[in-house]
């Protein structure tokens, strides 16, 4: 017979199994990516034409989508939904997927990662849905730093969807940074005092390679170091806690004593892959175990044989099951994602 260890899927309780892999770890977090489109043109994520979309056929529909988070959250114990892209405010079933969501049992946390291009007409809709908070990509300050990184002039935009997301009580907002060498580098101290004004949690990322380019240079890359050197220039910080962060990605940081709080996502120097607790599905349907992951183990074609849900339950555990130990960045054979992160989703 063999060992709890050695067999996906084992028991939670109840007749219900789990998303394990070979090392013991569970995944409760699932990332939903709605669509691949996007209507900003970040230079570290795909070039200023932009890419070649996902067909309307490819797509998971909408109840196909809810189908999904189903199974996961009902049949193999996921806890936490987030709808990422691409950028999610683009699909236009968003309100009533996460509606239908919000009413599984058990119900899960749901959130939202997105650009806020489109928060301030969306917000409120998007609360009374029953999206619990969002995430908003935010990189500065400044206008015209913001229309050089993105190709659009939709700065104010953002800084309005906030507020919306805040006054619709989408709490707790974050903001996600990405600082670039000679771009934006010299703004994350500012960053920090405007996030702590307005009441939101900043968190930096390091700069990954994902974009559709492959033009990503590790020496490029502003390091987690390098953000908290220039973060204690203004500012004291102290570990939050214990100095372990568990599941979470972003080693947070009280700032001048608290309560107030940065995060540092230090994906490249100090990745979490020990304790990663995610499983990603892709908006054309495919999972992925591991954001770096080469391979996809194919869920759409599963639904569409009118296959029942324990062989979805059967193709997602076996395809977490195969997870790698870690990412693999550090390895001189590393080789970056056929698909950006745009693809992918975040």
């Amino acid at each position: 017979m063999e060992s709890e260890r050695n067999a996906p899927g084992r028991s939670r309780g109840e007749g219900g199994a789990v998303l394990t892999d070979t090392y013991g770890r569970v995944a409760t977090d699932l990332r939903v990516s709605l669509t691949d489109r996007c209507n900003l043109r970040c230079t570290y994520c795909m070039p200023e034409e932009g890419l070649q979309w996902l067909r309307g056929p490819d797509l998971l529909t909408d109840d196909e989508v809810v189908r999904l988070v189903r199974i996961a959250v009902t049949r193999l114990g996921v806890r936490e939904v987030r709808f990422t892209g691409g950028e999610p405010l683009l699909r236009p079933g968003l309100p009533g997927i996460v509606a239908r969501c919000a009413d599984l049992e058990p119900r899960p946390s749901l959130s939202l990662t997105t650009n806020g291009i489109g928060l301030r007409r969306t917000a409120g809709a998007l609360r009374e849905a029953g999206l619990d908070r969002v995430n908003v990509s935010l990189d500065t300050l400044r206008p015209e730093v913001f229309h050089a990184l993105t190709r659009r002039d939709r700065h104010q935009d953002v800084l309005d969807g906030l507020a919306a997301a805040r006054d619709a009580g989408l709490a707790p907002i974050k903001i996600n940074t990405v600082l670039m060498r000679g771009t934006n580098d010299d703004e994350a101290a500012d960053l920090l005092g405007w996030a702590l004004d307005e009441g939101y949690e900043l968190r930096f990322i390091e700069q990954m390679p994902l974009d559709a380019q492959h033009g990503w240079e590790r020496s490029d890359m502003v390091t987690a170091r390098e953000i908290l050197a220039a973060l204690r220039t203004r500012f004291t910080l102290s570990p939050e806690g214990d100095t372990e962060r568990g599941h979470a990605p972003a080693e947070r940081w009280l700032v001048d004593g608290g309560p107030a709080r940065v995060g540092v996502i230090a994906s490249v120097t100090r990745p979490f892959c020990r304790a990663c607790d995610r499983t990603r599905l892709t908006a054309d349907g495919q999972v992925r175990n591991c954001l770096f992951a080469q391979e996809e183990s194919d869920l759409r074609g599963v639904l569409r044989s009118d296959a029942g849900d324990e062989e979805v339950v059967r193709v997602w555990q076996a395809a977490m099951w195969g997870k790698k130990a870690g990412s693999g960045l550090d390895d001189p054979s590393f080789l970056q994602p056929g698909r950006p992160m745009s693809a992918i989703g975040g």
